[in-house]
């Protein structure tokens, strides 16, 4: 590569599903008193940008949506290498669906300037749709290239291998170029001691911290407040309920073949009350 890239990251923060200090009575979660973490999945993109910020050179900014907390999730991918960081924080974006999200996404990435990657985790682990990265890609009119868990770079172009059920494809795209990064993709690496220097600099001077973590909201990046939020999502959840005493359970049905499987499914599963649901 002759040139440096300019590499995005997209993260979000995610309650801890591993605390059930952040779970409502009703089963649903508790943003406000929940344990925070930076989604599994996007510590494989910001592996993929670490990556391709080492073996070709560039800058790495990590775009974040989400309430004033969500700045720590930013702080930790400084750690990890990260060169600049935005985070997209308006009340008025609360209760977005993926359409609304990739919406607001989408002016944040064009008001933070001119890329050649971005990259996307597969979905979130409060959400779990996948959707928001395709959507990304769309509104950007980029080509994408998704479950991607290898790639690499030849001039202007990625070359990459993508997972397909059955099996993998390769692929070649032109950049710039939107990559959702798969969990087969390499684990993301410990922070950096030069990072973690960084980022304590950084939390003592304020002034500092406001000029590598910028703040911004849908005014300053001209977005429709009704496309953001509840207002521009078309999604509607009727209801929430519970299963199980965490959440959920299953049992799983091995070893048979697919006539017997569909069987003993069958044979456990109330079909009745499968079809009044």
């Amino acid at each position: 590569m002759e040139k440096s890239l300019n590499i995005f990251v997209l993260v979000k923060q995610v309650p801890d599903q591993g605390s059930k200090a952040g779970l409502n009575p009703d089963g649903t979660i508790d943003r406000a008193k929940a344990k925070r973490m930076l989604n599994p999945f996007d510590r494989y993109a910001l592996q993929a940008a670490i990556h391709t910020k080492k073996q070709y050179g560039g800058k790495i900014t990590a775009i974040s949506m989400g309430p004033p907390p969500a700045v720590e999730v930013l702080l930790e991918t400084i750690e990890h290498g990260v060169d600049r960081c935005f985070l997209l924080s308006d009340r008025r974006l609360a209760a977005s669906d993926t359409l609304a999200t990739a919406y607001a996404l989408y002016k944040t990435v064009l008001y933070a300037g001119k890329f050649d990657l971005i990259f996307c985790g597969l979905q979130t682990t409060d959400g779990d749709t996948a959707q928001v990265g395709p959507q990304l890609a769309e509104r950007l009119d980029l080509p994408q290239i998704s479950y991607c868990e290898w790639f690499g770079l030849d001039n202007d172009k990625i070359l990459a291998k993508r997972i397909i059920e059955g099996g993998c494809q390769k692929v070649v795209s032109s950049l710039p170029c939107l990559v959702t990064v798969a969990n087969s993709y390499h684990p993301l690496e410990y922070k950096s001691f030069k990072g973690a220097w960084r980022v304590q600099q950084l939390q003592r001077n304020p002034d500092n911290l406001k000029k590598i973590i910028q703040t911004i909201d849908l005014d300053v990046i001209g977005a429709d407040p009704d496309r953001c939020g509840l207002k521009g999502s078309p999604t509607i959840v009727a209801a929430t309920e519970k299963v199980g005493d965490l959440g959920g359970n299953c049992q799983m049905h091995e070893g048979k073949s697919p006539h017997e499987l569909v069987k003993e499914v069958l044979a456990s599963t109330n079909l009745n009350e499968l079809i009044k649901a």
